[in-house]
């Protein structure tokens, strides 16, 4: 019951635990798909992938069979390519290592990339000691109660000790944390230089065609089309925020979606820019979800086009009301590339008050994106201070992350700006904590729980961009590059 450092879900097939003269191939192959096609149920291994572990520590010629080891893998190539993310082929004995040609008929192209021969005492090179399953070597107990189990079970309810395969934990794992993957400055330059703009856009272009892993339902029912803004910009069922029930409401819904942040469960809530009919819920989401700071990356109007509604009283001393919840406009600080304005949130109907501040960038062009991305992290770094500081304020009520509630973050759809935001953020947080980063995999998680973040390859491509400029001005990469 354990996932990598990625998410992803690890699966465990025991060689030393076969015996082909007991079971034929067709029972171990069976029982493999079997359980990792129940995993793959599992949205969590869905969005992050598999880990296979194929532990051949301490078997010999008795547990072997090279006509099932290659239908394993092609079954694992076959079935799962999408999901597979790592062949891990542990403790493999000198007779299957050398020739080395061994291996090279078992896999084939695709597969070969992704698998690796290592030794047990090489594990932790490639999976985190708390992360590597406690069976490997054959040690594998049985689980009176556990439906792997009952699958494999023989005449008379007994189970030979054979092809027992470790189940795929389905709990949830989804923040970011660092992959195997992962670049430093100087690596992600060179890679930007081998694949240069067109490459780059050709890598959003696989992301843009992987279909999102869930339903939207929701989104797209009779009484709720007319709460989202873009008819093509939904919600999936499995992130969406779900709004406290109050009496009298039909429905839950808002277009907006949990999305996790480096090391953090739900760091933000990306949404679209709010409609007039939707300003209270907004608020309610906001009060409800505990929101200390929204982030609105557009303006409300770009050329002749309405982008976002005025959803907060704009003026010094302004005061509206959204449903429930009453909106005071307390201070207004003007930045050149940004205004900050502090809000204060009445309960009219628990008489309940808070403080909210709203950060608008304003340096974004119409189309396309900023010609320099040191405004935009500078930016970035003036909410994150901000947020650090009103979460020290709460004190001990605070019982949550320590990085405080769900920060709101919207543009007009909620996931062109709002998905570049909040990859820079992950992104450059990753590099300060363990300095590495993989743009790719960032996004490929993102578009997991807000469905189609990221919008345009020049969005994309402006990633890179921007954290080698940020590289550049902390002094991990040469200024003559």
């Amino acid at each position: 019951s354990v996932r990598d450092p990625t998410g992803a879900s690890i699966a465990l097939y025991t060689a030393k635990l076969h015996h082909p003269n007991k079971t034929g191939n067709h029972v171990v192959l069976q029982a493999l798909f079997y359980l990792l096609d129940r995993a793959v149920e599992s949205f969590e291994t869905q969005r992050n992938g598999l880990v296979f572990i194929y532990d051949m520590a301490g078997s010999n010629y008795t547990n072997f069979e090279l006509d099932l080891s290659k239908k394993i893998l092609n079954l694992l190539k076959g079935a799962f390519p999408a999901r597979l993310k790592k062949v891990l082929i542990v403790g493999a004995p000198v007779w299957f290592r050398v020739p080395y040609n061994l291996l090279s008929l078992l896999l084939k192209e695709k597969l070969r990339e992704r698998v690796q021969m290592v030794k047990m005492a090489e594990l932790r090179q490639h999976l985190p000691r708390d992360c590597l399953p406690q069976h490997l070597g054959g040690l594998l107990p049985l689980d009176a109660s556990g439906w792997n189990q009952q699958l494999l079970a023989g005449q008379n309810g007994r189970v030979d000790p054979v092809d027992e395969l470790v189940g795929i934990p389905l709990e949830d794992s989804s923040i970011h944390v660092p992959g195997s993957e992962a670049m430093r400055p100087q690596e992600l330059l060179a890679h930007l230089g081998r694949l240069q703009r067109s490459g780059v856009y050709q890598e959003y272009e696989e992301l843009r065609r992987e279909a999102p892993p869930g339903t939207f339902h929701c989104s797209q029912s009779a009484y709720n089309q007319e709460k989202n803004r873009y008819g093509d910009v939904l919600c999936l069922d499995q992130t969406r925020v779900r709004l406290k029930p109050r009496r009298n409401e039909r429905s839950d819904y808002i277009n907006a979606s949990f999305m996790d942040g480096y090391k953090q469960k739900n760091a933000y809530i990306g949404t679209q820019g709010p409609l007039d009919r939707t300003y209270g819920d907004f608020w309610r989401m906001v009060w409800d979800q505990n929101v200390l700071l929204i982030v609105m990356t557009t303006r409300t109007d770009e050329g002749s086009r309405r982008k976002c509604g005025q959803y907060w009283p704009l003026e010094e001393g302004g005061q509206e009301v959204y449903g429930h919840i009453a909106v005071v406009n307390q201070r207004v600080d003007h930045h050149t590339h940004y205004n900050h304005t502090t809000l204060e949130l009445h309960n009219t109907e628990t008489c309940e008050q808070r403080h909210v501040s709203h950060f608008q960038y304003l340096s974004w062009p119409d189309y396309g994106v900023p010609t320099s991305a040191v405004t935009l992290i500078d930016f970035l770094g003036a909410v994150k201070r901000q947020q650090r500081k009103m979460v020290k304020a709460l004190g001990p009520h605070w019982t949550g992350h320590s990085l405080g509630p769900p920060m709101v973050v919207h543009c007009s759809a909620g996931i062109g700006r709002t998905g570049t935001f909040c990859a820079l953020d992950i992104c450059l947080s990753q590099l300060q904590d363990v300095g590495s980063l993989n743009v790719f995999q960032t996004v490929r998680r993102m578009r997991t729980q807000r469905a189609f973040s990221i919008q345009t390859p020049e969005q994309y491509y402006f990633c890179y961009n921007a954290i080698l400029e940020h590289a550049q001005r902390q002094g991990l990469l040469p200024s003559n590059q």
